[in-house]
């Protein structure tokens, strides 16, 4: 029996755990029932801990059920998208699944790899759904590389960068409780997890060794502080706010790290990094891919780019051998939002096999929480502790269930 027969002849019902900035994602549920004739879906509730946030539920889902604890989606929902702040992941997730409701968790798992490893154990033991929102994945640019990559055309892979140019980090990441590291750890999770999986999924292993270095480089000296409490993002950004020193209402606690770098070795022997700036005047994350036989290089991360291929000796040149264009939505990635929605959605309802495996978005979390504690322990090597072998086989078995 896959685990969609018990929702055969009723829609599958849908709660929202937190209605901040994030809970967009959500919207994504009536869209992908609508366009997949098989597939029935609706939110029907939504559970948020403060009024501002009812509020905001009660105009956008007039019709749904709307409590203050997660708690009270018991009996009600069939499977919850949680999308409230990071330090609050694991916990809420652990209820859920332990009550039976199917958790699609908004990245990243958590914000320590224990954390991350109590989610994991918990879903492979009460056998719940667990679908970690690494929706990255199905941008148009990371499905194009991968394919590129998937087809041999630089051989074999053995090294991969990404530089990440956080031209909006001002106002995304150092105004509310993302500047908070007891909240958020570091920026390494919160924004990097996305890049992480990538440099994972295109170098075909997960990080075994890593290195961090980083600083609070310019954000530490703007004194402009003050509480957002109640108030989203899309309250205060503007792209007028610029130059970042002349950035205002930073967060009062600002302890982050607003540049970092990482090194990795992966479990296959590939070497990676990734770099992370946020006070840059760019937004977009470029990635070079090297293999054995030539490389790759993204020019732009949303549609209107392009992705070049160098397979000729040569001096420099920008122009490559060849060049794709990448497709989806020209900013943003709403695209890539509805896949990943309707990947679990068809997943609890339908038992469809996924494209991202939790233990894929555990190796994110892995990476990132072990090179922070890296970069602020005098960037020591870290290796990455193996998950329980139990946990595991359940997430790789492979009757109807997810795959890596």
């Amino acid at each position: 029996m896959s685990m969609g027969d018990s929702f055969t002849g009723r829609p599958l019902r849908v709660g929202i755990v937190g209605m901040g900035q994030r809970a967009a994602i959500a919207r994504h549920v009536a869209e992908a029932a609508a366009a997949a004739p098989d597939l029935e879906a609706r939110v029907v509730a939504v559970a948020e801990v403060t009024e501002q946030g009812r509020e905001r539920a009660r105009a956008e889902y007039p019709d749904a059920l709307v409590v203050e604890h997660h708690g009270g989606l018991v009996g009600v929902v069939d499977a919850a998208i949680v999308t409230t702040p990071d330090w609050t992941h694991a916990a809420i997730a652990i209820d859920l699944l332990r009550a039976g409701i199917a958790v699609y968790l908004e990245k990243p798992m958590a914000i320590t790899v224990e954390d991350a490893d109590a989610v994991l154990d918990t879903a492979a033991e009460n056998g719940t759904p667990l679908y970690v929102g690494h929706n990255f994945r199905h941008a148009a640019v990371v499905r194009l590389m991968r394919e590129i990559v998937d087809r041999g055309e630089i051989g074999q892979v053995k090294a991969v960068w990404c530089r990440h140019f956080v031209g909006n980090g001002g106002d995304y990441y150092f105004k509310d409780w993302h500047a908070d590291r007891t909240k958020v750890n570091s920026l390494l999770l919160q924004k990097a997890s996305h890049d992480l999986d990538v440099i994972h999924a295109l170098g075909g292993g997960d990080t075994a060794r890593v290195v961090g270095m980083g600083s609070l480089s310019v954000y530490g000296d703007v004194t402009d502080r003050r509480d957002r409490s109640g108030e989203l993002m899309g309250d205060w950004f503007s792209l007028d706010n610029w130059p970042p020193l002349e950035q205002t209402g930073l967060n009062p606690v600002v302890d982050v790290e607003d540049v970092s770098m990482v090194m990795m070795t992966l479990d296959n022997g590939v070497q990676a990094s990734y770099e992370q700036c946020h006070f840059t005047p760019d937004y977009w994350r470029n990635y070079t891919v090297i293999g054995t036989e030539g490389r790759l290089e993204n020019i732009g991360d949303t549609g209107g780019g392009v992705v070049k291929v160098w397979s000729r000796r040569r001096g420099w040149d920008v122009a490559g051998d060849r060049e794709y264009p990448i497709d989806g939505v020209a900013a943003g990635h709403a695209d890539a939002d509805l896949l990943t929605m309707t990947e679990f959605l068809r997943h609890v309802a339908l038992g469809e096999p996924t494209t991202l495996s939790p233990i894929a978005a555990r190796a994110a979390v892995a990476a990132g929480a072990l090179a922070t504690r890296s970069l602020r322990n005098g960037s020591v090597p870290i290796d990455v502790p193996p998950l329980a072998a139990a946990t595991i086989a359940h997430f790789t078995d492979p009757t109807p269930a997810v795959t890596r």
